[in-house]
């Protein structure tokens, strides 16, 4: 047996539910020759930890426009939190963990620069729409490794895909990162809008506190519990309705208190001139500031000019678009030689 067949079999051994097993996934969009070491979960995880579009995170905005301090939340630092909550999750309820991690690395590839401030723009002037989790299926399938994509697993595509409220994963690991998204920022939100004092723990409001615990430990501790006692009692993945009510509630107190017009979110209509002009300029002239990839797909006739006009700008770290911004749209100073 090879690496790779002996940990499909200890899969059958240690995991819950067959339907988790890596040898009963859908396969991928394209066949390719298995690996003798990895499972097909294992690879997909690695595909997305090497690729691009995840290094780029490290310099998009999560809540707050480049905050000075080195300890605020990026799109990737709120990656790793999210992939680890799920892991812990997945491992308890004896899920898929290389899979429950291959979605949660993957599930914002596909966001803009300065976060949903980026998607609102984009979202509102191109024709086709823009959301992140459309875009992050983009990402993989379509524009990663030089266009061919990573060629994940139906599974993981599905997870990416389907992470956000309003729509339901068809695997069990897929609604583990579901939740854990929710509960790593809602929470981790709140303790970097609490370090930048913004808020305070007692502006919070009392009774989902009472439910979920009065500190960032003692809520995330609280949650995951939760997750875990309530999905072994239904068999299936889920908060209770008392911590998922409380969970909503905090959530909308972030709304009212911090995503919504506080010091953090100040800058954001700057941000969102600037994506707004860039897409303006980029489909005055395509063919001058699309990329050879997307002016090539564009020449192809595969996608459209505004389609392929987003795939760059939600490419772009939050330095990379204020640098360009400057750049197109700021006057240099002449100067005698």
């Amino acid at each position: 047996m090879t690496i790779r067949e002996q940990l499909e079999e200890r899969e059958k051994q240690l995991l819950l539910d067959e339907r988790s097993w890596s040898i009963n996934s859908r396969g991928r969009e394209r066949e390719e020759e298995e690996s003798d070491m990895r499972t097909v979960y294992m690879r997909d995880r690695d595909r997305i930890l090497h690729c691009k579009s995840f290094r780029r995170m490290k310099h998009k905005t999560q809540v707050f426009l480049a905050p000075e301090g080195d300890h605020y939340r990026t799109r990737l630092t709120h990656t790793l939190e999210v992939a680890q909550i799920a892991r812990t999750i997945a491992r308890v309820l004896r899920l898929n963990e290389d899979l429950t991690e291959a979605i949660a690395l993957g599930h914002d590839l596909g966001h803009t620069p300065f976060g949903h401030a980026g998607e609102r723009v984009l979202n509102r002037l191109s024709p086709e729409g823009f959301t992140h989790e459309a875009q992050s299926i983009r990402v993989v399938s379509k524009l990663e490794n030089g266009g061919a994509g990573l060629n994940l697993t139906f599974e993981t595509r599905d997870g990416i895909a389907n992470h956000s409220m309003s729509s339901m994963p068809s695997t069990q690991e897929g609604r583990v990162v579901r939740l854990s998204d929710k509960i790593a920022y809602i929470n981790h939100d709140i303790d970097d809008a609490i370090r930048a004092r913004i808020i305070q723990e007692e502006d919070l409001p009392l009774e989902p506190r009472k439910v979920l615990g009065f500190s960032f430990r003692e809520r995330i501790n609280g949650l995951v519990h939760n997750v875990i006692e309530t999905s072994m009692q239904r068999g299936e993945v889920m908060l209770s309705e008392e911590y998922l009510k409380a969970m909503m509630e905090l959530r909308a107190a972030m709304f009212r208190s911090v995503y919504v017009g506080s010091e953090a979110k100040k800058e954001e209509k700057k941000a969102e001139d600037m994506i707004g002009a860039l897409y303006q300029e980029f489909m005055k002239d395509p063919e001058r500031f699309l990329l050879p990839l997307f002016l090539q797909r564009l020449k192809d006739g595969e996608d459209s000019a505004s389609v392929l006009v987003c795939d760059q700008i939600a490419s772009m770290s939050d330095n990379y678009a204020i640098n360009l911004y400057e750049d197109i749209f700021i006057p240099k100073r002449w100067t005698v030689m």
